[in-house]
């Protein structure tokens, strides 16, 4: 182990802060799935050193890049990216349905850790080069090997190495494939953009309250499988992993001794994996708060993917999910269930319906070592029992205070006016209810709720604030008299963008420390944006 900057761990913040949290961190930083495009690979296997935000850098191996430029990034409005001879997870790899790929793997690791390997679960493998191993063959210091397989289904899966698992898994050797579907558009309809409500693609722009928003969506045919009952508007890859610090140490250690200077011949290491205590708990290699900065921060050189989630409401949100280790991982998505879609990239429908989807709704997404599984989240603030908006019926001169409500067969505001509106998809059943039961200001009484008088508590730098979704919502709701401390943080204004923040993380309590320090480890933010605020996810 060795120390890199001393980074705070946010360990002054207290719970109830999450929703500012998100809105300071999360103004620029947001996450899509990137990776590389294939369908011919690269990799090579080589250490470097992790960083956790407890300030230690912790040795580990992981998969890069052979050479560091010359690859295609995706999503294809992501301008740049790159790929080191060692990141964790590994490259995600992004090819087409019937893509014969192509990954040369050169092993990089130190003499003393031996060969390596990758397993690709789910597909027909032949190989070539390299020497046999147990599971597959493997690369050794002087001979790479190339593994070769037909793209066959769409859908997530992870790889990992092959050889000795139980330690270089550990020390970080696995990372995700996603086969794309082919076609350009599902066998059964189409995909149009925010959940199949007429509008325009993304990729031409679709109008906003403010701006235009691009499609970063990898699938070309706006879905993850071969059905529109898998039509997405986002996509989100997360890998759930765990690290225990002294099997890191102990492999650094017998490494060094294997190096140094009258070390015996053929020294290889000899690594004790049990008794297994993880210390660090990981979203796509990092740990909360790094893993809300942005995709290819250059703090973080051999940990490019973050865990960092928006969505408009209304939106199908496609959630890639993967554990990678050793331990399950109950993690919970804070606002709605999971409907899960497939795993390993088996479509799950019905026995009598190959139309009709059937996989559980998933109260948390448990995530078992190896397995992959692709879900939709969605969110839409029904039963909120509350106008989110903010809508004040009565209110003079303000016109966003009379926004209108028109719900279509589903009971949301999704027709041709509200495309533009900030109540888009709005659940027309609580427009104009009021939040406060007793208010202390000018909103009508009669809510579920009643409101802290804001005179006896702290709105400081790290508080939202505001019950309300965008911008001005709190001046629409309470208006220039009202008591309802204003929405938005030091990085936005009450004026700007302010969203609702949703905690995703493990439901182990333990996963949501670093090194036991609270809060860290499997923890991120899901941000719902009214409609004024583009999502860009191109970093």
């Amino acid at each position: 182990m060795r120390q890199t900057n001393t980074k705070s761990l946010i360990g002054r913040l207290l719970p109830a802060t999450a929703t500012a949290l998100a809105s300071l961190l999360f103004a620029t930083a947001h996450a899509a799935a990137p990776g590389i495009a294939g369908p011919t690979f690269a990799l090579t296997a080589q250490p470097a050193y992790l960083s956790q935000p407890d300030g230690q850098a912790v040795y580990s191996w992981g998969y890069g890049c052979t050479t560091p430029t010359g690859h295609a990034f995706v999503p294809a409005t992501t301008p740049a990216g790159f790929c080191n001879t060692m990141q964790v997870p590994g490259p995600t790899l992004v090819v087409r349905e019937g893509d014969s790929v192509s990954v040369t793997l050169t092993n990089g690791l130190p003499a003393s850790a031996g060969n390596t390997s990758i397993l690709f679960p789910g597909f027909n493998v032949t190989t070539s080069g390299g020497v046999a191993g147990l599971l597959t063959r493997e690369a050794t210091q002087t001979t790479p090997v190339t593994y070769t397989f037909t793209a066959s289904s769409p859908g997530t899966r992870a790889y990992y190495s092959g050889t000795q698992g139980d330690l270089q898994v550990e020390m970080g050797l696995y990372g995700a494939i996603i086969v794309l579907p082919s076609g350009t558009a599902p066998t059964n309809g189409s995909c149009p953009f925010h959940n199949n409500a007429a509008l325009p693609p993304n990729s031409t722009g679709t109008s906003l309250v403010a701006g235009t928003e691009r499609d970063f969506r990898l699938s070309p045919t706006g879905a993850a499988y071969h059905l529109t009952q898998s039509c997405y508007d986002r996509e989100y890859l997360f890998q759930f992993s765990e690290m225990d610090p002294n099997i890191h140490k102990q492999a650094l250690v017998q490494v060094d001794a294997c190096q140094a200077p009258g070390a015996a011949s053929g020294c290889h290491l000899n690594v004790p994996t049990e008794p297994y205590n993880p210390a660090y708990f990981m979203i796509n290699g990092r740990s909360m708060p790094d893993d809300m900065d942005t995709n290819y921060a250059a703090q973080y050189p051999h940990q490019p993917y973050n865990g960092n989630p928006h969505m408009h409401p209304g939106e199908l949100v496609l959630l890639r999910i993967i554990g990678q280790g050793r331990w399950q991982h109950p993690f919970h998505e804070h606002g709605n269930h999971v409907r899960v879609l497939a795993r390993d990239g088996n479509l799950i429908v019905s026995s009598t319906s190959a139309t009709q989807l059937a996989g559980p709704l998933l109260f948390t997404t448990t995530t078992t070592p190896g397995q992959a599984m692709d879900g939709i989240f969605y969110w839409t603030g029904k039963g909120l029992n509350w106008d989110a908006y903010g809508h004040r019926p009565g209110s003079a001169g303000d016109p966003l205070a009379h926004l209108p409500c028109t719900p279509d067969t589903n009971g949301y505001n999704t027709g041709v006016a509200a495309r533009t509106a900030v109540n888009y998809y709005e659940w027309c059943q609580d427009h104009n209810k009021p939040l406060q039961a007793a208010p202390f200001g000018d909103v009508a009484g009669g809510g579920p709720a009643t409101l802290p008088d804001p005179n006896l508590f702290t709105n400081g730098a790290w508080f939202g604030g505001s019950p309300y979704l965008g911008p001005d919502a709190t001046m629409r709701a309470t208006g220039p008299t009202g008591t309802t401390p204003p929405s938005g943080t030091i990085a936005n204004p009450p004026a700007s963008e302010a969203g609702f923040a949703f905690m995703w993380h493990s439901h182990n309590e333990r996963e949501i420390t670093t090194n036991n320090i609270f809060p860290g480890g499997m923890l991120m933010m899901m941000l719902v944006d009214s409609r004024e605020f583009v999502i860009d996810e191109s970093n």
